[in-house]
């Protein structure tokens, strides 16, 4: 779990406990984003620094950090009592992956105690967060007529068995992201904390299992020259940081994400001047959807590209991921 992954994590929990809403905002600053609280009306801002495991030897170090970025919230997987204590003697806010909080803002104490981790067990996954369920959730974030589609038509477009349509249907009900509008009409709602949701487990339980691998280039080209061979891949697109580039004009990637429907193979490879390398900046994935309706420039879709650069826990990606959600999902998912 990336340090974006542990504050999505944080944040999901503490929306789920307690209500409080918070949103992850890029900084230029050396720290890891900053965050953005709204609380009974109030909108709290925080720089936020992240520590997957916090210790007592680090607290005098945060401690002169706050000093120079005010307001400062950690942000941790588990935080001891003592730390805590000390945390809240120093004025310096803290939020766990129990959905612990506490905030000193001048005009008020946001102060939630005693949420214990969740004991996640398998049994009790719900099935929309499999990898087979993130499948489909993608399409219903995708298209909002997906939920208008018979279980059938969904199953066909999503390659996924009808039976598990069926199971990820029920587990978005159970997770309070479907409502039920009449006998037979359902919508999709909250989709702004399921997308958040999904970018989580995507990123954890299904991009994994569709690496094929890492390459880098040798051939000294152009990210346009690369771009316009793409046109003659019609079965690959662009994703992160190389589709934010194009959508944007904000961004040299430094990480080239690829979405194919064809294994890499010596041909392949040579046309597009590709070799293996373990840390190659060239990432290559199964593409795992169908039905590609928004591909303008054979690119993946918004959805995925703000997935993908959110979760690289890099300020300049997340500050382009910002201005792709405000310009392409925020009126559809807010």
């Amino acid at each position: 779990m990336n340090d974006n992954q542990l504050i999505y994590k944080a944040i999901l929990r503490l929306h789920e406990t307690t209500g409080i809403r918070a949103e992850l905002m890029a900084n230029k600053r050396r720290l890891d984003g900053e965050l953005l609280l709204n609380w009974n009306g109030h909108k709290l801002q925080t720089y936020t620094l992240v520590k997957k495991e916090l210790r007592a030897y680090q607290v005098d170090a945060i401690v002169e950090l706050a000093t120079q970025n005010y307001p400062l919230t950690v942000v941790a997987d588990h935080i001891f009592p003592e730390i805590k204590k000390t945390l809240r003697e120093k004025k310096i806010g803290y939020l766990d992956t129990a959905g612990n909080i506490f905030f000193p803002d001048p005009n008020h104490l946001l102060w939630i105690d005693g949420n214990k981790p969740v004991k996640e067990v398998k049994a009790a996954v719900n099935r929309a967060f499999t990898r087979t369920g993130l499948r489909t959730v993608f399409y219903l974030l995708l298209d909002k007529r997906a939920l208008d589609y018979t279980y059938r038509e969904l199953a066909r477009i999503t390659g996924v068995a009808l039976g598990n349509i069926t199971n990820v249907i029920a587990g978005l009900k159970a997770a309070g992201y479907i409502l039920q509008l009449d006998e037979k009409r359902i919508k999709l709602q909250n989709k702004k904390n399921l997308l958040e949701r999904w970018m989580v487990a995507y990123h954890e339980n299904l991009k994994p299992t569709l690496h094929i691998g890492n390459f880098e280039f040798f051939r000294d080209e152009t990210f346009e020259a690369r771009h316009n061979m793409l046109k003659n891949a019609p079965t690959m697109v662009w994703g992160g940081e190389a589709a934010a580039e194009i959508l944007t004009h904000y961004l040299t990637p430094g990480i080239i994400t690829l979405y194919t429907l064809e294994r890499p193979r010596g041909e392949w490879l040579n046309q597009w001047g590709l070799v293996p390398k373990t840390d190659g900046a060239v990432r290559i994935y199964d593409k795992f959807w169908r039905d590609q309706k928004w591909d303008p420039d054979q690119l993946a879709p918004p959805v995925l590209i703000y997935a993908d650069l959110m979760m690289t826990n890099d300020p300049r990606c997340i500050e382009v991921a910002r201005q792709i959600y405000d310009h392409y999902l925020r009126d559809e998912l807010e």
